[in-house]
């Protein structure tokens, strides 16, 4: 499929994604959610995600709804998603690390990460894109001991 060339509307959006991406909050909820945040379990994934009383659970929150309204922009061709997927890796990268509990997940919340789903099901530069992604953390995964896992 031939590429499609970016206007300078595309340009823009994709440089306002960056700048939210640096609001201080933001980086400090990314680098949690990125880092620090390695459910082994859908239990584990939830005493987060789905508890308001978890300090982390904001930061949780703000990443994922992020991603899936930068998702959506694609979706509803308010940007390239060729430029989408050249600029950004971290909402692919999210999708990729729960992906291992992504069907008990979605029994308890079916809206989790449906928006970049659908960009990797819909766009082959995302889909190849999220390959390289989940090989690399499937790899890390192996890793990990279990302990390790569970405590990240």
């Amino acid at each position: 499929m031939e590429r499609m060339l970016a206007t300078p509307a595309d340009a823009e959006i994709i440089l306002k994604l960056y700048e939210l991406r640096t609001e201080p909050v933001m980086r400090q909820a990314r680098a949690w959610m990125t880092g620090e945040f390695w459910p082994a379990t859908v239990d584990e994934f939830f005493a987060v995600a789905g508890n308001p009383a978890d300090p982390h659970n904001p930061w949780f929150r703000q990443v994922v709804t992020y991603w899936e309204m930068a998702a959506a922009l694609v979706l509803h061709g308010a940007v390239s998603a060729d430029m989408f997927v050249d600029c950004n890796g971290e909402g692919f990268f999210l999708l990729a690390k729960f992906a291992h509990l992504l069907e008990g997940i979605r029994e308890r919340n079916p809206g989790f990460l449906v928006k970049t789903s659908e960009v990797v099901q819909r766009f082959s530069a995302a889909a190849a894109r999220y390959e390289t992604v989940l090989k690399n953390l499937e790899a890390r995964r192996k890793g990990l001991q279990p302990a390790t896992a569970a405590a990240r």
